[in-house]
């Protein structure tokens, strides 16, 4: 099974190199049949990979596998949260490509793989990240899968504000990436190896008394580069400007699986290279994580709750729940990894679902603003129960999935951070109710306007005009991702299953399971029935989602200007190498 490792990255990218060089021959549904056909078995093989995934396995590329103390290879790693991100990639991509069916706008004269091309290669390049063993090479495909989001963000290229949406993601993202490949580089230079097993092995031998600056200089950079993909606070900027112009598929790909990637790759890259003696003290990690991660989540929740146009809104929830998987991280226990996996995985389907419910309203009416949309969403009874649905999983209701990890995580982590998951995901889906109540039953009166909000009224469809009905396609994929949520909650054994996954994978590693406590299920109603009051209040007092004068200051922080996001990356950055200096100068 281990040959077959490098199959879920090649397959799709082998795929999309055949749509560029025969797209133009082909009709457009020839070549949507086959970019779905390839998504489609590259998921199949991924999942049939992640049921073999144990033991682990390994597979040096190339046949190159290390000769002695040296190693050029490059190193695929096949367990089980590797392989589990692989497949949610690839499940993703696929329930994008089925959402998108006969969706755009006809794509341009001898271009027409264009879209399905770029969608693939986005799939390649997370798998490919997923897997990577070796840190190079999971920078190349973190870049690849940068760049190709890049083109599909501003893939609406005649429109301005596509290109500049685009742009900034490009810039700050890139920077992030610079900030990788200067930290490996920093790595390869102290150790001479690029795989992350054998960089964790080299940073132990050389440097038994603790880490020194160039070990905290590279951990803070890598760390950067991952946490600008993961859309941590202050390094999350591009993701609401990107989202607010993305195309509906590729707004689920990037909330639904490549900002958690990010997360991932903090988990992954800790646990193999700077866990050790020579690496970084735990306890500097876990403020790091857990100070950023509470950050993240309070910006995200507040921000997510003052918007009007969808998604953004949904953009910040992600940001929000960004925060809550990093604080979960941050404590360094296999039930907190284990939870916060359950938890990614629920989240993934139930974001996902949403932006699909807000691509609906935006091809039906032409707008995705909360406050336009008041009552025009009455004939779209499906799509908004979805949305109710939806933000009910979001909230973290049983038996969702979402509740699930939520309710490991939240034991794990104990104390006041409780208190941090529950404000969080009741008012991220305390947002979205109160948008479902408004625009899809017409309740309360319509807000007034207020400043600095970006209204999402008066914006083109992605198809060829307002549609008069949702298609079947539009409807039945966020039903399909919704159920997905909730069976991760409900499957028996499936949580303990994933928790026993990433325990072994991690660094003790550790056997460990995941169920419901009364505890767990009690918080999870909790979050839900805040959430139920919020958007009751909301609805009912329209004052309620004006932002006061004590959040103004926070919301022009996102002025649209990529120079301010680039000050704050570098911010982040001296954030998080002060966070972490009290273990250099302890040692």
């Amino acid at each position: 099974m281990r040959h077959l490792l490098t199959l879920p990255v090649a397959l799709p990218l082998l795929g999309a190199a055949l749509l560029v060089a025969t797209g133009r021959r082909l009709p457009r549904i020839a070549v949507e049949i086959a970019g779905f056909v390839i998504s489609g078995g590259t998921a199949a093989l991924a999942l049939v990979l992640l049921l073999n995934s144990s033991p682990q396995m390994t597979e040096w590329v190339g046949a190159w596998p290390p000769a002695g103390r040296e190693s050029v290879g490059i190193l695929v790693v096949g367990d089980g949260p590797a392989l589990g991100m692989a497949t949610l990639a690839s499940l993703l991509t696929l329930a994008a490509l089925a959402y998108s069916w006969r969706y755009f706008d006809a794509p341009p004269h001898g271009h027409t793989g264009a879209f399905t091309a770029l969608m693939l290669v986005f799939q390649g390049a997370m798998c490919g990240f997923a897997l990577a063993g070796d840190l190079f090479n999971a920078f190349v495909f973190f870049e690849l899968m940068s760049v190709v989001a890049y083109a599909l963000t501003g893939y609406r290229i005649d429109e301005a504000k596509a290109v500049q949406g685009a742009l900034t993601f490009g810039i700050v993202n890139s920077l992030g990436a610079y900030a990788l490949l200067l930290g490996i580089a920093l790595l390869y230079a102290r150790t001479g190896e690029l795989a992350m097993a054998r960089i964790g092995h080299g940073l132990d031998a050389s440097g038994p008394g603790g880490p020194d600056a160039l070990v905290l200089a590279s951990f803070v950079l890598v760390l950067t580069g991952l946490l600008v993909k993961a859309a941590a606070v202050p390094f999350h900027f591009w993701l609401p400007d990107a989202h607010a112009v993305a195309p509906t598929p590729v707004c689920m790909l990037l909330s639904g699986v490549m900002v958690e990637l990010g997360a991932y790759g903090v988990w992954r890259v800790y646990g193999t290279v700077f866990a050790g003696p020579g690496g970084i003290p735990a306890a500097d990690l876990t403020r790091a994580l857990v100070t950023l991660g509470a950050l993240t989540a309070v910006t995200g929740a507040v921000m997510c709750w003052y918007q009007r146009h969808i998604k953004r809104l949904l953009a910040y929830s992600t940001v929000a729940h960004t925060g809550l998987f990093l604080v979960g991280l941050g404590v360094l226990t296999p039930e907190a990894d284990g939870g916060v996996a359950l938890y990614l995985l629920g989240h993934a389907g139930v974001k996902a679902a949403l932006f699909a419910c807000a691509g609906a309203l935006l091809d039906r009416f032409g707008s995705v603003d909360e406050h336009s949309l008041h009552g025009r969403g009455r004939p779209l009874r499906a799509t908004g129960v979805m949305c109710a649905v939806g933000a009910l999983g979001l909230a973290g209701l049983p038996p969702f999935g979402t509740a699930l990890g939520k309710a490991v995580t939240e034991e794990a982590v104990g104390g006041p951070l409780t208190v941090v998951y529950v404000a969080a995901s009741a008012i991220t889906a305390g947002a979205v109710l109160r948008v479902t109540a408004r625009v899809f039953l017409g309740l309360g009166p319509r807000p007034r306007d207020a400043e600095y909000e970006t209204s999402g009224s008066d914006e083109e469809p992605e198809t060829t005009g307002l549609l008069s009905r949702i298609p079947d396609t539009m409807t039945t994929v966020p039903a399909v991702l919704l159920a997905a949520a909730l069976a991760v909650g409900v499957v028996p054994g499936f949580g303990t299953l994933v928790a026993r996954s990433v325990g072994r994978a991690g660094p003790g590693g550790a056997h460990v399971a995941a169920h419901w406590t009364a505890h767990g299920v009690l918080l999870g109603v909790a979050s839900a029935v805040l959430a139920v009051a919020l958007a009751g209040l909301a609805v009912t007092r329209p004052d309620w989602t004006s932002a006061p004068g004590w959040a103004t200051p926070l919301r022009r922080l996102q002025s649209g200007h990529v120079g301010d996001y680039v000050a704050w990356l570098l911010v982040g950055t001296t954030v998080l190498g002060a966070l972490a200096l009290p273990g250099v100068l302890g040692s």
